[in-house]
């Protein structure tokens, strides 16, 4: 009778051991990601983290705040293999676990680290240069000029020295109004009409370059904080880097260009911009194997 109750928990025993073994999984590890100028995204966009292995892209968890130190666990298989890191910036609603277009920081792993770099992915913004003059061409009105503002050199050339941007990206020209921060539109080319427009006059023409006439109000845009015609005078322009699909109204904080309007109008009183070199970088680490 002993013998049989030994038996029977030598097989209890047993069977749990396996079963715990099968619930614990792959063995996993923690990779962890420094970074340098990379803010917090608030607008419902995500940073993501992808493995390189054999060519393949293996997810990280997504994370919105990357101070400090970003631990991400994934399977220890796939970090003693990777090859690669990159970071990307999803889109809110992102189901897919693909790799967005909006690559922001990437390096090689060399050893057990990988130093990661924003020129390779997105730009080298480390030459830049821009102007922009304020005037509202788009209507008919000859002493409005106060109220828009285009990036442009004369009426002939562009107004903006800017390099091309990686797959995910376009730039975009803002005016913060104080009480609201309106886009001018989004643009890749600088001497094409930007993708905005929406606020422009009737009457006139617009330019084949970026920029905005803050005139009308459309009845399909839910704007609330500020009422137009808003004069861009004595306000702050700039144009910063965006992921083309991160559905967030607010200025990406990576911002080459900026300065402050004047309270002179016309292609005879150009504004020069400031440039601003700083871009994000890091590096990802992962334990001894």
């Amino acid at each position: 009778m002993n013998r049989k109750i030994l038996m029977f928990t030598v097989l209890i025993v047993s069977i749990f051991a396996v079963s715990c073994s099968s619930d614990d999984g792959p063995p996993v590890a923690n990779l962890q990601l420094e970074t340098i100028g990379l803010k917090a995204l608030t607008g419902g966009s995500s940073y993501q983290g992808w493995l390189i292995v054999n060519g393949v892209a293996k997810a990280t968890a997504k994370f919105t705040d990357p101070a400090g130190t970003v631990n991400l666990e994934v399977l220890k298989s796939d970090l003693e293999d990777a090859t690669q890191f990159v970071l990307t910036v999803e889109p809110f609603g992102d189901i897919d676990n693909l790799p967005s277009d909006a690559k922001i920081l990437t390096g090689n792993f060399n050893g057990t680290s990988a130093q990661l770099g924003f020129e390779s992915v997105v730009a080298d913004l480390s030459i830049t240069s821009g102007q922009f003059f304020l005037a509202t061409p788009t209507d008919d009105v000859a002493d409005n000029d106060e109220f828009g503002v285009w990036f442009m050199n004369g009426l002939t050339a562009p107004g903006l020295a800017l390099p091309d941007l990686g797959s995910g990206w376009k730039y975009e020209g803002w005016v913060d109004f104080g009480t609201k921060i309106l886009s001018t539109g989004t643009f890749s080319k600088v001497d094409v009409t930007d993708d905005g427009n929406f606020f422009k006059g009737s009457g006139g023409t617009v330019p084949d370059f970026p920029g905005e006439d803050f005139l009308v109000i459309p009845s399909q845009i839910p704007l609330t904080g500020i009422t137009l015609p808003a004069a861009v005078t004595s306000r702050r322009v700039f144009i910063t880097v965006e992921p083309y699909l991160d559905n967030d109204p607010a200025p990406f904080f990576i911002e080459p260009l900026s300065a402050t309007a004047g309270i002179t109008t016309g292609p005879g009183n150009p504004v020069m911009m400031t440039s601003n070199t700083a871009v994000p970088s890091g590096r990802a680490t992962r334990p001894s194997m």
